[in-house]
């Protein structure tokens, strides 16, 4: 009977999830209202809530966190500095010239904003305000306009630093612990938000360059889709030169201090989103972008986002204390193991699974809900925890791009004009979908695509 209330709970959650209810009431609420029914006919210990304020302790307490305002912070605050703006018109003169131009620099501009806010959503919009109409307006099809910039929007997924890849590395990092514990292993090893950062780095990079040769590949086949920019507006720029230096180079100075002092193993990954906050308000400054009001409207925004992330926090560790109280974590470990195919068919099943959740729940309800209960399991089975939290990521960025839920088409669709259909959204982001299949096939097949550069940095973890 407890083994059944450990799924009405999980089912219960995912429906007050999508009726619309803030995330950390949801999980919490449901935790506590199963908890109480569970103590009434006697199938809970309500021993296992005294840990709650223990997980709550162990949240404030938890150094990496601290990463994840810092982060925001970071790009707020370049976001009101107008830097993906003069980025765009930057890079569209650059690659103006040829055929697919000013795709290639929505993607490169993507990358750019993705490693320095982390967060798809915001992405998705910025890119979408800024260049979608000017696309459309120089003759780009449509289709490819809001393809390329829904896929590139969705690197805020992998590109490091990410805030995802904050919070699912603490997630793997605590499961990692705990299958190790768990197989009698009493000096587990560790794995941090630094590998985690390493592993995403090349499969990250490979898709930019896949997004971009699909990009070169439809400027051949079709290139009245993807037009170069007339030479009359490109020589309407004295000195490209300079403006590429003024630009592009400070943000992207930013980005690789940080990202440099993370994979040199010269700073954590908290320690190097300071570096990062700081960047950002002095690139503001320099910009001559920071104001008090400014910067009262960015520390407000990095508040209400941080808030959101850490009330989920306490939430998840109430469901997931009453959900393991019910006996729901040796549930999915046999469920898995039971398996036909051993690990390999346990994955398939985690990753379907987490592939369809994708089309309904966010990121963040994603990692503090599934992904605790099914990656010890995963990880007792002998699969290596970085290349597992980079399938993870890469299976939700895959996710959340395909319809007809994908988070980054509803996105997208609420900030383009009318003229272009949802249907066209929709076909316009098929071919990237096919590009993330491909790198998620290819680091099946080849693991050391996300474990080679963590293994080479920091020796065998």
């Amino acid at each position: 009977m407890s083994e059944i209330m450990s799924l009405l709970l999980f089912a219960a959650a995912v429906v007050i999830l999508l009726i619309g209810y803030p995330v950390a009431i949801s999980l919490a609420g449901t935790g506590l209202l199963f908890a109480g029914i569970g103590y009434v006919f006697d199938l809970f210990d309500p021993a296992f809530l005294e840990a709650v304020p223990n997980r709550i302790f162990g949240v404030m307490g938890n150094e990496t966190l601290i990463a994840v305002p810092l982060f925001v912070f970071m790009g707020v605050m370049l976001e009101k500095a107008k830097i993906a703006e003069e980025l765009l018109d930057t890079m569209a003169l650059l690659f103006g010239p040829m055929r697919g131009g000013l795709g290639i620099s929505v993607c490169i501009v993507g990358m750019l904003l993705a490693a320095s806010t982390g967060i798809v959503g915001a992405t998705v919009v910025t890119m979408g305000l800024l260049s979608l109409p000017t696309m459309v307006r120089r003759g780009y099809d449509p289709k490819v306009a809001t393809g390329v910039i829904c896929a590139s929007g969705t690197l805020g997924q992998i590109i490091p630093p990410s805030i995802v890849l904050v919070l699912l590395g603490d997630v793997i990092s605590s499961a990692y612990q705990q299958a190790q514990l768990d197989m009698g292993i009493y000096s587990p090893k560790s794995v941090t938000v630094g590998d985690l950062f390493l592993g995403a780095l090349i499969p990250g990079l490979l898709l930019v360059v896949g997004y971009i040769g699909y990009l070169i590949f439809k400027s051949v086949v079709d290139p009245d889709s993807v037009p170069a920019i007339p030479a009359e507006e490109r020589d309407k720029v004295n000195d490209l030169g300079k403006r590429i230096f003024k630009v592009l180079i400070p943000p992207l100075l930013l980005v690789v201090l940080v990202l440099g002092s993370i994979l040199g193993g010269l700073a954590t990954p908290t320690e190097a989103a300071s570096v990062g906050a700081i960047g950002a308000v002095v690139l503001s400054a320099f910009r001559r972008n920071l104001s008090w009001p400014i910067l009262k409207d960015v520390m407000r925004s990095t508040t209400q986002v941080s808030s959101m992330v850490f009330m989920i926090l306490v939430g998840a560790a109430v469901f997931s204390l009453v959900f393991r109280g019910y006996g729901g974590d040796d549930l999915v470990r046999d469920f898995l193991h039971n398996l036909p195919g051993g690990e390999v068919g346990a994955m398939i099943i985690v990753m379907l699974v987490m592939f369809f959740l994708g089309f309904f729940l966010d990121f963040m309800e994603i990692t503090f809900v599934v992904v605790p209960i099914v990656a010890p399991v995963l990880l007792m089975m002998g699969i290596d925890p970085i290349w597992l939290g980079i399938m993870f990521a890469i299976n939700l960025q895959t996710s959340f791009l395909t319809p007809p839920f994908g988070f980054a088409l509803f996105y997208l669709r609420g900030v383009a004009p009318d003229s272009i259909s949802t249907g066209t959204i929709y076909k316009g982001v098929i071919p990237f979908i096919f590009i993330q299949l491909l790198m998620l096939g290819l680091l099946s097949a080849w693991p050391s695509l996300a474990t080679w550069l963590p293994h080479l940095v920091y020796g065998n973890n």
